[in-house]
């Protein structure tokens, strides 16, 4: 690496490289593809950009091209590597929607040379022909199993039909869902594959849980706030209109609270993020929304107040703390309804998640769950145990909307947004 790279990790106290970055860097070093599957706050970024920094020539056109599935992950992304490059003169900007987009056309008319964007405001820089990606060398799919949750597959293959097949391409993935290997084998040149089975910070996490009536979540929010000790909180909740009620009734409370979620512009996510980073506000409350994508190293303890129904979304809003093998703290509030849903949770992870209610002297409440053959039937008290599998749940949670009935009107909307006129039973072109 070049000395001007080697300064900035060096201000940065980068000194030992995670387990990714030691597998990942030689082999991009060599100009070969790779698929790396790893977990959020593993040292991705690093992994990827480091090596290719080195091929990028000052100066020139788009060379490198980051796709991410969203506007907080491109402005995590395009941080990261402008730390790298600080004495390098290689310029980089991330393009998401929500943003001016003439703002990123004058950025981008003064000349960069990584380009770090979401896909769909890609395709409108693309159809506009303020992007040329004739240059692009590098393509790096950053998240990739989120994107193809989102949707974003078809806007990627979109993408690679204007990057010249004579690149080099990542792809770094949580998981490995059978549509993510097609991608590889259908635009990657014998790839090598990284697969982490584990992700460091996991154990270092204290995990656990507390079994309660949804109307006394509040209370016990509260207390834990209110116990922990100085580092900051992100505090999940399931839409949008929670998160905002949940952080107006913190701050009745007087705690520092804040809220992001995807009704507010990108400008009110941008304060909220500056305040909560600098200290300003030291709880978060947010949707699903930052679950990826946000690296706040101040972050010591994770609060589920809604339990999520995939055990994929439990295990990255954990990872927003304990980043960069720190410690933090994991609580999850189960209401009667989610107990189904956190047993899901416990049995993908071999790691310990402690049962406060005991300990906490609060009683378990008997549930009556769903009617089965011989009518209700109570929730025996017993708590779950993790036990088998894999930790992040491989097994395809949260995929469900990939397939069956919502393919057919995703395809239609797809082809509506590219001009595309498709026959019955044609193939798709791009």
């Amino acid at each position: 690496m070049s000395a001007e790279i080697l300064q900035a990790l060096k201000e940065h106290k980068f000194d030992t490289p995670f387990p990714i970055q030691e597998a990942a860097i030689p082999i991009i070093l060599k100009g070969k593809d790779v698929i790396g599957q790893a977990h959020t706050g593993t040292g991705k970024t690093a992994a990827f950009s480091l090596p290719i920094l080195t091929k990028v020539k000052r100066n020139g056109p788009i060379q490198v091209l980051i796709l991410v599935p969203t506007r907080e992950l491109a402005v995590q992304v395009t941080n990261e590597i402008s730390k790298f490059v600080r004495y390098t003169g290689i310029r980089t900007v991330s393009i998401y929607g929500g943003q001016n987009i003439g703002l990123q056309h004058d950025l981008l008319r003064r000349g960069v040379q990584i380009v770090v964007a979401t896909p769909g405001r890609l395709i409108d820089h693309l159809k506009r022909g303020s992007i040329q990606l004739d240059d692009v060398k590098f393509v790096v799919l950053d998240e990739a199993d989120r994107m193809l949750d989102m949707g974003f597959i078809e806007d990627i293959k979109f993408i690679l039909f204007y990057v010249n097949e004579n690149r080099q391409t990542c792809l770094f993935s949580a998981t490995m869902p059978p549509e993510i290997l097609r991608l590889a084998q259908d635009y990657m040149k014998e790839p090598n594959e990284i697969r982490l089975n584990e992700e460091p910070s996991l154990k270092t996490i204290d995990q656990s849980y507390l079994i309660v009536h949804e109307g006394e979540k509040f209370k016990h929010l509260c207390n834990f706030i209110r116990n922990r000790d100085k580092k900051q909180t992100i505090v999940f909740a399931a839409t949008k209109q929670r998160t905002q009620r949940l952080a107006n009734e913190l701050r009745q409370e007087g705690f520092r609270a804040i809220t992001i979620h995807g009704d507010l512009s990108q400008k009110q996510r941008d304060i909220a993020m500056y305040r909560f980073k600098k200290g300003n506000e030291d709880i978060l409350v947010a949707t699903d929304i930052a679950a990826r994508g946000i690296d706040v190293p101040a972050v010591g303890h994770v609060i589920n107040y809604d339990i999520p129904e995939d055990p994929l979304v439990y295990f990255h809003r954990i990872g927003r703390t304990a980043r960069a093998g720190a410690s933090g703290k994991a609580i999850s509030l189960v209401s009667q309804d989610r107990i189904d849903d956190f047993g899901r949770i416990l049995r993908q992870t071999e790691l310990p998640v402690h049962k406060l209610n005991e300990e906490m002297g609060i009683e378990v409440p008997v549930i009556r769950h769903r009617r089965g053959r011989g009518g209700y039937y109570a929730y025996d008290q017993t708590s779950y145990t993790s036990k088998g599998g894999s930790t992040y749940g491989y097994r395809g949670y949260g995929y469900r909307t990939r397939y069956g009935r919502n393919v057919k009107q995703r395809d239609f909307n797809r082809d509506n947004r590219y001009g595309i006129r498709r026959e019955r039973g044609s193939p798709q072109r791009y």
